[in-house]
């Protein structure tokens, strides 16, 4: 056998040397302790097959693979690249290696090993390569290989190696790019940890929302989980005092699953043949008893003192099924009116239902009061010939004698209200133009971002209302208010969501010391200073916490993506702020590669969005930039002047500019950031923007050739058209458009449409869009892709099927992604393999 194996090595060295640039031998390999293998007794000598048991029957035994840990016995290759192995006795033995191999780019490759002994390689867990005891091959007697994955990621290889009892074991590991036009480089590794994939955004179990019981003993978790082409749900009982957590339900079959005002009783919708009964169950026990059966199947709302619930119900109406309809609103998309829903109250003592509204007007539930006497409820009226094409007006009902006050009545910009805890005022949130204006707070000539979210509260005796957040900066997303009278308010806090408490006694803001950059959901214990919530930051994902608000700390009681996140090698994210040439300050934050080396150069990725939000510091995103960066970019994120959470100064830059601002910032800001980082490729930098981010990417190539590629997904390139045929065009132009229209404002409509300026683009662009988008119509990248085909400008359309305006189907989210990885590749990285490979 040793006569062989030199052989073998001598027959293999020339064909290696033959391919020395392509190809790259380990010389350092990590492995478990050899472990010694019996043949089985044989009560025969042949089986039914009339066939022996030979070593191939013993490689084929159930495998499982340890964790990286566990190969801690170190090999180093001798000069002509084998690692020789230390028998374990006189007996036949099997010994497992593993490594990691990741790619910085696309490409086919292969790992080769080359062995006088039996051999498997697993390539993630999968068996993909196999060399038998077969002499009629000389090829396959001599090695076993096995194809990597060829996209940028980490592969995980681990070889099983039989060596029969008196042979030498050895092997020779060689890893080669099938194509030898490949540029890529193929890292190897002996750690766990690896590089994030778009799979790290989508697949695994995260949290999604907490909401704690009313004494502060429990608290309610809920968690999706994502397994790719299939997603579900689970809720866990969290008991405070243990830490235990315990899993009460799956895939939402306990619907409506809440707490009960007061007590400490969970309660849900139960289905009983055609009937629904409403269920308690006593979290100490996890015993369940119906409460009332039969009731209505519709989303509850409990009175605070637990005796009732109100709900929402829709009338009957008339829905045209017909091909030929007509469109009676604007908002009417499919034909026949719109569904008229109204209040109902549900008496849980007397089994009663009261109709609480009726009418051809719908009707919506903003609050019930603490002692369940008062409720608030609002209509709306379609009223297009006035931006903001919507009047609201909001009542509130006595319940004992169902009378009804006023409290404002055809209001454009108010939204929601909410009862003070004595129910003497009302909190109140809408744009600044609410209440004739009350509280604007921005320059002479500017108009309100009506996105721009306020809060007011209006004293009931006197109707007086105090605009409270005029000069607070921040947007409100929520607000709720506490029975010792604060006020507490969710807000886009610039690029971050935070938590702010409100005083009224001293009028005084203050900023929570919550542990995330972004917090997603939060709720307060009924009777208790205890505060649940949900947070991620850039470089985390979604985390539960309970916060105490007395002491101010926050205790972690779910955070099932940790054991994910520990396994990924992730970049430093830091900030880079400037001052724009109007004297603005433009904040930003940037991602760098994992394993950074300042003496490289980079590709830059830039991502914006440009409307009326920011893009905040999530982990999570469409647009996954912990990705980018560590598919080898540097990724520069910005907030341009224009976006909400800044002041309302700041966001009134959006209104009526179609990015003529927003646009130089980028580029601005753009250019500032490569002045100021080396290490950026300044020949190779992209752009990539969505929906009003994509209307962004067009109009900026139209204004520079900085970017040497670009990526536009729903974008607008005409905004006449997108105003008048995307479902919410002409009511999202009422913010960004007010008072202009098509034929009172030709600058803005034709002068800031991308589309018109067609001829003026010569960076490489791909359009990105769903065929099913309602908010921006696929045409919108339809004519901008036949105007730059007509002027032979290098462009590409992908469509996809049946997507909305996100991309939300598990495959067709993958390819997206891929293909927007793929054209960065092929434009910034001179590679065009990954995008030849998808679109051939």
């Amino acid at each position: 056998m040793v006569t062989k194996m030199k052989k073998i090595i001598l027959l293999l060295t020339f064909a290696c040397c033959l391919q020395t640039n392509a190809q790259q031998t380990l010389n350092e390999l990590y492995a478990t302790q050899p472990v010694t293998v019996v043949k089985p007794y044989e009560v025969d000598s042949v089986d039914r097959k009339n066939k022996k048991f030979t070593d191939d029957n013993l490689m084929r035994l159930l495998l499982t693979i340890p964790e990286q840990t566990a190969f801690t016995q170190m090999y180093q290759a001798d000069t002509s690249g084998f690692f020789l192995l230390s028998p374990a006795g006189d007996k036949p033995f099997v010994q497992l290696f593993s490594f990691y191999v990741e790619g910085d780019g696309f490409g086919e490759a292969e790992v080769t090993v080359t062995s006088p002994n039996l051999i498997d390689i697993y390539i993630d867990n999968n068996l993909l390569g196999t060399k038998g005891t077969k002499e009629d091959s000389l090829q396959a007697a001599r090695y076993a290989s096995a194809e990597l994955s060829p996209y940028p990621r980490s592969s995980r290889v681990v070889i099983k190696l039989l060596c029969d009892s008196g042979s030498v074991g050895a092997l020779k590991v060689t890893l080669q790019n099938v194509s030898k036009k490949s540029q890529r480089r193929l890292v190897v590794s002996h750690e766990a940890r690896r590089r994030m994939v778009i799979d790290d955004v989508i697949v695994g179990k995260r949290v999604t929302d907490i909401t704690v019981s009313p004494q502060g003993n429990y608290a309610l978790i809920q968690f999706s989980e994502n397994y790719g082409p299939t997603a579900t749900t689970s809720t866990a009982l969290y008991t405070v005092k243990t830490g235990r957590q315990v899993e009460i339900d799956r895939a939402r079959q306990k619907s409506q699953l809440q707490w009960m005002p007061k007590t400490e009783k969970l309660a849900y919708a139960q289905r009983e043949g055609r009937q629904y009964n409403l269920v308690t169950i006593d979290p100490a026990t996890l015993e369940e008893s119906v409460l009332a059966k039969n009731i209505p199947n519709e989303p509850v709302t409990f009175a605070p003192d637990g005796k009732s619930f109100f709900y929402t119900k829709k009338a009957e109406t008339a829905n045209s099924n017909d091909f030929i309809f007509r469109i009676q609103t604007l908002s009417d998309h499919t034909g026949g009116l719109p569904p008229v829903n109204l209040l109902f109250r549900y008496d849980l003592t007397t089994g009663l239902t009261s109709q609480l509204t009726f009418g051809s007007h719908s009707t919506s539930l903003h609050d019930i009061s603490r002692d369940g006497k008062m409720l608030l409820f609002s209509t709306a009226d379609e009223v297009i010939t006035e931006r903001s094409f919507l009047k609201s007006s909001l009542f509130c009902l006595h319940l004992e004698t169902m009378q009804v006050d006023t409290l404002w009545k055809d209001e454009k910009y108010a939204s929601r209200a909410g009862f003070s805890p004595d129910a003497t005022k009302i909190i109140i949130t809408g744009g600044p133009e609410s209440f004739g204006g009350i509280g604007l707070n921005i320059e002479e000539g500017q108009i309100a971002n009506s996105y721009d979210t306020q809060a007011f509260i209006m004293d009931l005796a006197t109707g007086k209302i105090d605009p409270v957040t005029r000069d607070f900066n921040p947007s409100i997303r929520r607000f709720d208010w506490l029975t010792d009278g604060s006020i507490y308010f969710q807000v886009e806090d610039e690029d971050r969501v935070a938590i702010y408490s409100y005083q009224l006694s001293n009028r005084k803001f203050t900023k929570l010391p919550l542990k995330e950059d972004v917090i997603m959901q939060f709720g307060f214990s009924q009777n208790t200073a205890v505060m649940g919530f949900t947070g991620m930051s850039v470089s985390n994902s979604a985390r539960a916490y309970l916060f105490n608000l007395k002491d101010q700390k926050s205790t972690l009681v779910a955070d099932p993506f940790r054991e994910n996140l520990a396994q990924l090698k992730l970049g430093e994210v830091n900030d880079f702020n400037f001052t724009n040439s109007a004297g603005t300050e433009i904040k930003g934050y940037y991602f760098l590669p994992p394993d950074f080396d300042p003496d490289r150069k980079y590709p830059l990725i830039v991502n914006y969005y440009g409307g009326t939000s920011p893009t905040s510091r999530g982990f999570e995103s469409r647009y996954p930039l912990h990705v980018y960066a560590a598919l080898g970019y540097v990724v520069y994120v910005l907030q341009p002047s224009g976006a909400t959470g800044f002041g309302q100064k700041f966001s009134a830059i959006h209104v009526n500019t179609w990015g003529i601002r927003s646009s130089d910032d980028i580029i601005e800001g753009t250019k500032k950031f490569i002045a100021g980082h080396p290490y950026v490729d300044t020949g190779k930098i992209g752009c990539i923007g969505a929906s009003y981010g994509g209307f962004m990417t067009m109009l900026l190539l139209t204004k520079s050739d900085l970017f040497a590629a670009a990526v536009s997904h729903a974008g607008i390139s005409s905004i006449s058209s997108y105003w008048g045929e995307g479902y919410w065009g002409y009511s999202y132009s009422a913010a960004a458009s007010a008072d202009s229209y098509p034929w009172n404002n030709r600058e803005l409509y034709v002068d800031q449409s991308p589309l018109f300026s067609a001829d003026k683009i010569n960076t490489p662009l791909l359009l990105l869009h769903g065929t099913s988008d309602t908010n921006v119509p696929p045409g919108e990248s339809m004519q901008m892709y036949t105007a730059l085909k007509i002027l032979g400008k290098p462009v590409e359309l992908v469509q996809v099927v049946g997507e909305d305006h996100h991309i939300l189907t598990y495959d067709r989210r993958l390819k997206w992604n891929e293909t927007i990885f793929a054209w960065f590749e092929k434009w910034l990285k001179d590679d065009s393999g990954w995008w030849e490979s998808l679109y051939k």
